[in-house]
């Protein structure tokens, strides 16, 4: 596994020697990247962004975005080996200031996020494959009031995976490429 592009590009990265965490693959986080880049109806621009990575595991779409200059990422993640690993790469990238880690379940943060003062431009979601609320995991995002305006959300689902998404989303679907789904339009409340 390895940083893509940007200043940190061809980094490897520390990765999990056990199946608890599934890293995101290359190819996966390349169409990603290619497509909030280069897809012209989403209006997202990593240098200075701010990004959320949800279940962020060992922080490779994270360190990533900050690679690409973005300007702050907060990683939430409650599997202490993956921690671990995250902070290993923080620490290997000299990010430190860029980045906050926070060990929490998700939906547990986003139910007290009172207690954090932003808002983000882009969130990375990639709960394990057997969670089947995603639904809930987007309703709690909206309800935690965290999205600018334009905010996007990718959420990283298996290729077969049935889910149901809030009607006034956008969906551009690009598991041909992977196994994502990008969703956008007016997400700020």
């Amino acid at each position: 596994m390895r940083i893509i592009s940007g200043k940190f590009r061809n980094t490897r990265l520390f990765i999990p020697l056990s199946k608890e965490t599934r890293p995101l693959k290359d190819i996966t986080k390349e169409s990603i990247f290619n497509t909030l880049i280069h897809f012209k109806k989403l209006p997202f621009k990593f240098k200075n962004a701010k990004i959320l990575d949800l279940y962020s595991g060992t922080g490779s779409f994270g360190l990533e975005c900050l690679s690409r200059d973005a300007s702050k990422v907060i990683f939430v993640e409650n599997n202490k080996n993956a921690l671990k690993i995250l902070q290993k790469n923080i620490y290997k990238l000299d990010i430190e200031k860029k980045t906050s880690v926070i060990e929490y379940s998700v939906l547990n943060y986003l139910s007290n996020i009172d207690n954090y003062n932003y808002k983000v431009d882009l969130i990375f979601l990639d709960p394990p494959y057997k969670e089947k609320n995603i639904f809930e995991l987007i309703d709690s995002i909206i309800k935690a009031n965290i999205l600018k305006k334009n905010a996007i959300i990718v959420i990283h689902r298996n290729k077969k995976s049935k889910d149901n998404y809030p009607n006034n989303f956008k969906i551009l679907d690009i598991r041909k490429y992977g196994a994502s789904k990008i969703i956008y339009g007016n997400l700020a409340f």
